[in-house]
């Protein structure tokens, strides 16, 4: 019997712009398992906070999970609590950086991690989002952290009407703030084949809707669909983008 590592083809890309911004505070990274074959951990970090602030609690984020995927053992330690340390743990060493910086460092994160069996492992904190995808058809996202996604779960706004809400950039939780971060988990028993995981920063989801991200996921291969997705992004944004980010990992048999 082949191996499950060996039973499937795992595609990837990432995808990085500043937008219209003068800086670039989002920060992405695929990180593969240094010692596992097939385990991977996907990460988007949006900063927020001055010039260099948010570009610093980004930063962070990405360090800390690194650090600690390093010491993930996929073969006996929980998915879903090593992307629980990785939210509080870079919560914490954001607020160190606050100490000695004038700005205020805040970031969000969006994170899936695959395991060579293909279970697939969700966290976030803000606006950042995480999408499932089998072939063209979304089958879940995260819900944000924000003032507009409250607005809309009390169903005084539409989600329409939440894209263009002047208050859309206000969040309820994320990282480096006085209080906790919510730390928002979901689990995928196993990942098929057409299944593609998105990870994606606000300044990429915001000018589109999950039916056009599914149509281009299914019809162009990762690297490919990552530059269509920022290419389509910054032609909806008319000279008014954020910075944007995405991480994306597509399951496909071996051929």
């Amino acid at each position: 019997m082949p191996t499950p590592a060996a039973s499937f083809r795992f595609s990837a890309a990432t995808g990085l712009h500043r937008g219209d911004r003068a800086y670039q505070q989002d920060q992405v990274e695929i990180i593969a398992h240094p010692k596992v074959i097939g385990s991977v951990l996907a990460l988007v970090a949006d900063g927020m906070g001055g010039k260099s602030g948010g570009r610093k609690a980004a930063d962070q984020v990405l360090m800390t999970g690194r650090q600690i995927f390093e010491r993930f053992v996929p073969t006996s330690d929980e998915a879903a609590e090593m992307l629980r340390q990785v939210v509080l743990e870079s919560h914490l060493m954001i607020k160190l950086t606050a100490i000695t910086s004038e700005e205020e460092p805040h970031s969000t994160v969006a994170a899936f991690s695959v395991s060579p069996t293909l279970e697939c492992d969700v966290a976030h904190a803000g606006d950042s989002r995480v999408y499932h995808f089998r072939g063209a058809e979304m089958m879940r996202r995260t819900v944000d952290h924000s003032l507009v996604q409250r607005l809309v779960d009390e169903g005084k706004i539409s989600e329409e009407a939440a894209n263009t809400h002047p208050q859309s950039n206000l969040l309820t939780g994320c990282l480096g703030t006085h209080a906790d971060p919510p730390v928002a988990l979901w689990h995928i028993d196993k990942l098929e084949f057409g299944d593609t995981m998105l990870a994606c920063s606000d300044g990429l989801w915001h000018y589109f809707t999950p039916k056009e991200i599914g149509a281009i996921l299914h019809a162009l291969p990762p690297r490919e669909a990552s530059e269509m997705l920022i290419s389509k992004a910054r032609q909806r944004a008319r000279g008014g983008g954020d910075n944007l980010s995405l991480a994306l990992a597509r399951i496909d048999p071996l051929r």
